[in-house]
């Protein structure tokens, strides 16, 4: 407890020594996967290009107000992420390391970095170095089973993921009366909630919930004239100061816009454009994620093993449900004992799972992993409450052997971070840059495309020009389009796009018509070919990613999905699988076993080749 007597120089020593050693210990598999993608060049694709502008943007006049474009509402005038925090965040590594895509990822595991030691902290302050360890362990077991790959990426469903595990911690710190909890709750609730929708519910409901108790708290306090919480006040107003700055952005978004932002978010979920998927599935989906069997199994195999559990999550609810009655008498078992950090726990996993159900109910279209990625965090805390609660128990049985017990417990709390750091390190030294073979094709065309535009190749006129970038793309809708105008720009080049991008690329880099010197455009598939018959039209680069066996296969699968297709009845999307592959994948009627196939086909890639062209050519 912060406000209680002060620490001594040795206890405070003791405390700061044990947080960061730890939080260098659980933090050493980040570190390796940052020195291995050293290794690769990584350009950024969608929305991790969309992420560099943004962090690019910030501390100029377009600094970002709001978050990450999102499915909210309808293209191209979608809403957005609430807040633009974890852009804040992700800049100054950004800068300081020179503003490359790898300073990115360098930020995003700093950001998790802060997370870490900000759990630890939390665990110190409600039972001292015992359960700073064990909490350690426990973090172990999360970021291996996220993985490097998720970790390292600035992507907006990943980048809150520890700080959710922070978020929960510090409402069990409330609860037990640590007034500081406040300040990590809001730091951490707000970088989830403004960086990815889902945790709006998550979070808000988490903070109604506590509000409501501290207020019955403080009333309680002064009807039986007891002392209240040690300096709940003063920890109120530098949360709620907090608060109101990290918010600041998105509330000046909504007063300078007709709509705002937050009134976009609102007419979205008040008026959804299709169905949710209701509680029935909702409370099916969180029973799914508690199939802890599955989980277990997964995690003997390999790092990772969360998302490699929600990629084929379609399974019993059995296990999930059974794992809950189990939380569910452990819950009782502590209210039993009357122990109050366990009962507190408890409460706090009750709240999270009743907010999950909601959360996972109000999803609307297809259910894809990332919406309920967090919930494996709230399931790791729950199997630690369980087993807390089991140890307690045996304790109680055996109270002439709990010391032995105790330090059972933390030699297998060491045991579990040793082995999961050292797993887990061994993963991640193998770690690649999100989407690589996006990646890659995409990085092969960029040289060419501004060695062209410096050698006034066509239509180009070198740095002094204005280029509007278009793309028509087989696979990715686009994925790489963005890249290349992210990576250009990078290389100083004035690029921007048409009107019907500007919430993606955002509207200062929008290109009015008649302001362009040239157009660059970015093909993919057939489409290379219609660009070549163009008048005009210079190719400036071409790669196609496939080798002589990659090529054979692709067309072996192509034959195999447009057979499957045409049994289905849906010739009406065999025909669009060379012109619209992933949207062919997005087509509800679609079953999983084709969609494999589609995902094969997506990774083997696909010609590319970018066309320096005279304005308009796209018309």
């Amino acid at each position: 407890m912060s406000d209680g007597p002060a620490l001594s120089p040795r206890a405070w020593s003791d405390r700061t020594r044990t947080i960061t050693v730890l939080t260098a210990t659980v933090s050493i598999p980040l570190v390796v996967a940052l020195i291995a993608l050293t290794r690769t060049h990584w350009s950024p694709v969608l929305d991790l290009a969309m992420t560099e502008f943004r962090v690019r943007d910030v501390g100029g006049r377009h600094t970002p107000l709001i978050g990450l474009p999102g499915r909210i509402g309808i293209f191209p005038e979608q809403g957005s992420h609430p807040g633009p925090l974890s852009f804040y965040l992700l800049a100054p590594a950004y800068r300081i390391f020179g503003s490359t895509a790898w300073s990115l990822e360098l930020g995003t595991v700093l950001i998790h970095i802060a997370a870490i030691a900000s759990a630890l902290t939390l665990a110190y302050r409600r039972g001292g170095r015992r359960m700073c360890i064990v909490m350690a362990a426990l973090l172990a077991v999360i970021l291996r089973g996220y993985g490097a790959n998720v970790l390292t990426q600035p992507w907006n469903p990943y980048l809150p993921l520890i700080a959710w595990m922070v978020v929960l911690l510090a409402v069990w710190s409330l609860l037990e009366g640590d007034a500081v909890a406040l300040v990590f709750f809001v730091v951490a609730g707000t970088l989830c909630a403004q960086t990815h929708v889902p945790y709006l519910a998550l979070v808000g409901g988490l903070g109604l919930m506590t509000v409501v108790w501290l207020i019955v708290r403080e009333r309680i306090i002064r009807l039986h004239q007891s002392v209240a919480m040690p300096g709940i006040r003063r920890w109120a107003i530098v949360a709620t100061i907090a608060g109101v700055v990290l918010w600041l952005p998105p509330i000046v978004d909504q007063l300078r816009h007709r709509p705002g932002n937050l009134s976009m978010l609102s007419d979205y979920f008040r008026n959804p454009p299709e169905q949710s998927i209701g509680p029935r599935h909702g409370i099916q989906l969180l029973f799914e994620h508690f199939n802890v069997l599955r989980v277990i199994a997964a995690a003997f195999g390999q790092s990772d093993y969360f998302k490699t559990t929600a990629f084929t999550i379609n399974g019993s609810a059995i296990p999930g449900f059974v794992t809950l009655l189990i939380w569910a008498g452990c819950a009782v078992q502590a209210w039993r004992m009357r122990h109050r950090a366990l009962i507190h726990l408890h409460a706090v996993i009750a709240a999270g799972l009743a907010l999950a159900v909601v959360a996972m109910s109000r999803i609307f279209g297809v259910v894809w992993y990332y919406l309920t990625f967090w919930a494996w965090g709230l399931l790791a805390l729950t199997t630690f409450a369980v087993a807390w609660t089991l140890f307690e128990a045996a304790r109680g049985l055996r109270p002439d052997n709990a010391v032995l017990l105790t330090r059972r417990m933390l030699g297998a709390s060491v045991a579990v971070l040793t082995a999961s750091s050292l797993a887990f390190s061994w993963s991640a030294a193998h770690v690649k840059p999100p989407e690589n073979y996006l990646s890659v094709t995409l990085g092969a065309v960029v040289g060419p495309t501004a060695m062209a535009l410096d050698a006034h190749v066509g239509a180009a006129t070198g740095h002094d020009g204005v280029y509007i970038v278009t793309w028509s793309d087989v696979a990715y809708f686009g994925s790489q389009g963005y890249g290349l105008v992210n990576e250009l720009e990078r290389s100083g080049f004035h690029v921007g796009v048409t009107d019907t991008f500007h919430v993606p690329v955002t509207r200062q880099r929008v290109i009015a018509p008649g302001r362009a010197t040239a157009e660059i455009h970015f093909a993919t598939g057939v489409y290379i070919d219609e660009w070549r018959a163009k008048p005009g039209v210079v190719e400036v680069a071409f790669i196609d990613p496939r080798n002589t066996e990659a090529q054979a296969t692709y067309e072996s699968l192509r034959t195999m999905v447009k057979a499957k297709l045409s049994d289905l009845g849906r010739d009406d999307l065999a025909v669009k699988l060379d012109s619209n592959l992933f949207g062919v994948q997005l087509d509800s009627a679609v079953p999983r076993s084709i969609n494999v196939l589609i995902d094969r086909m997506l990774q083997l890639g696909q010609p590319t080749a970018v066309f320096i062209a005279p304005p308009g050519t796209s018309g």
